[in-house]
């Protein structure tokens, strides 16, 4: 790794300002992971951990930052349950402005060359007809992971916040901040919902430094005997006056209650407080994942986007 340079917290904020550019004028062109708050939630979680396997490589232009390319790189991930993940593949969160749209080739060669001879992965935007046709020449085709009922592409909504409903939350139930709650409370609250994790207190600091995030936008549900029972955290894109929610868990204890419902309606009215206008969220696409695509629709949002998740194989060079 040492010929590599790895993915900075500036590096980071530099991304962000990218996904901004092109969230204002070409939203369905920002690819998964490349958006405001995927990018803050995923290095803060994890560099710490993994940011010795984070390679990435940066294009500008005139002084402003038009493309980028963060390759992940195998690695060993530890879990909460004690058990131990060897990740042999690569994989890369790329994004480039819609006006340098022929430096997509040059992020290619960037990655092949990073990551030659290993399995690849990446997600591009399903919207972005030119980079599809670029990274299918170089023999990237459709990973058959995200093939049917059960496939793994994600898919990305967004709702207005002219008209959002009261939250009505169970009885003994209370909207809390993760200001008011502190770090353990947060951290123990993502674990149970998303367990097992590779989550640590060491990863919620990581999260609380970078750009974008406010502990008063993270928000959770206390359940009566103190469990923190749900979480989410909104990132606050003021550029753009969007609000995306990353990650949005319930303990498996409190589900179907109506618990994740109410928050992000408390969360919605909030961010309009800050002063969004929009509220975005991922969640999976395929038709076996109905639990928070139906939630999501059932408050409103709509699907803006989808990637494409796409492979390359050893084999094929």
């Amino acid at each position: 790794m040492a010929n590599f340079d790895l993915v900075t917290a500036e590096d980071v904020r530099l991304m962000q300002g990218l996904a901004q550019r092109v969230t204002a004028t070409r939203p369905e062109l920002v690819n998964g992971d490349a958006t405001f708050g995927e990018l803050a939630w995923n290095w803060g979680r994890g560099h710490a951990s993994d940011g010795a396997a984070w390679p990435r490589r940066l294009w500008f232009s005139g002084g402003d930052l038009v493309a980028w390319g963060w390759a992940r790189l195998p690695r060993r991930v530890r879990r909460s349950d004690g058990s131990v993940k060897d990740v042999t593949g690569a994989d890369l969160v790329y994004q480039v402005h819609p006006d340098h749209a022929d430096l997509v080739d040059e992020v290619i060669d960037w990655y092949e060359a990073t990551a030659a001879d290993l399995e690849r992965t990446v997600v591009p935007s399903a919207a972005d007809g030119f980079a599809l046709r670029r990274w299918a020449a170089r023999g990237y085709v459709t990973d058959p992971a995200s093939l049917g009922d059960t496939g793994s592409w994600t898919q990305f909504n967004e709702r207005d916040l002219t008209d959002v409903e009261e939250p009505v939350l169970p009885a003994g139930f209370r909207f809390r901040t993760a200001d008011e709650a502190g770090p353990q409370a947060a951290v123990q609250a993502h674990l149970d919902a998303w367990a097992p994790s590779t989550y640590t207190a060491e990863g919620y600091q990581g999260v609380r430094r970078t750009a974008g995030y406010r502990g008063d936008l993270h928000i959770l549900v206390e359940a009566p005997d103190a469990t923190m029972a749900s979480s989410t955290i909104m990132w606050l894109d003021e550029a753009n006056r969007t609000a995306e929610f990353e990650p949005v868990g319930t303990h498996p204890d409190h589900r179907r209650r109506g618990l994740g419902r109410a928050m992000l309606l408390h969360g919605m009215r909030l961010a309009r407080a800050a002063g969004a206008t929009h509220a975005t969220v991922a969640c999976l696409g395929a038709p076996g994942h109905p639990q928070a695509r139906g939630l999501y629709r059932g408050l409103g949002f709509r699907e803006l986007t989808r990637d494409a998740p796409l492979i390359k194989t050893r084999a094929s060079g």
